[in-house]
């Protein structure tokens, strides 16, 4: 009796477990459905060559595809050089927005960072780069001076 009491119940956890996981599988699949989907124009932002302490600006322009307002949470970047702003307020369903980033040229070389979009979109997080060349600054041009600390004396007679 006992080990027909063990099996029953066994039986019965078993199935419950199984409901519960085909259950939080279907609310998975209808969130998805109706989640926000954050879809960007471009990923990567070429500057190019830039000018020592040039115009570090560049924005990147996004449109939620989803079917529910889109909340981004945090805009990290690979860097202190490089600095991103992102819209606080929810991004409705349909509509666009931008996410600008400066980057500190006046580090000269390579460029190659990459900011990290964390939100409640289906494809969270999204990896954004910024890549280009920072020239030298340029060189001052120095004018030679001509030492005056002592006074030349001119005797005329």
């Amino acid at each position: 009796m006992k080990s027909i009491m063990l099996s029953l119940f066994v039986v019965l956890f078993t199935t419950s477990i199984s409901f519960s996981q085909a259950m939080s599988a279907k609310d998975s699949i209808k969130a998805a459905k109706n989640a926000p989907f954050m879809l960007f124009e471009n990923t990567t932002h070429n500057y190019g060559t830039v000018p020592y302490n040039g115009d570090g600006m560049c924005e990147f322009k996004f449109k939620n595809t989803g079917k529910s307002p889109l909340i981004i949470s945090s805009c990290k970047s690979s860097c202190g050089c490089t600095v991103p702003a992102w819209p606080k307020e929810p991004i409705q369903k349909g509509e666009s927005a931008v996410i600008k980033v400066k980057y500190a040229t006046t580090r000269v070389g390579l460029i190659q960072k990459t900011i990290t979009v964390t939100s409640n979109s289906l494809n969270s997080p999204v990896i954004l780069n910024i890549k280009g060349t920072v020239e030298k600054a340029p060189e001052e041009k120095t004018v030679p001076v001509k030492d005056e600390t002592v006074p030349s004396i001119n005797k005329t007679n």
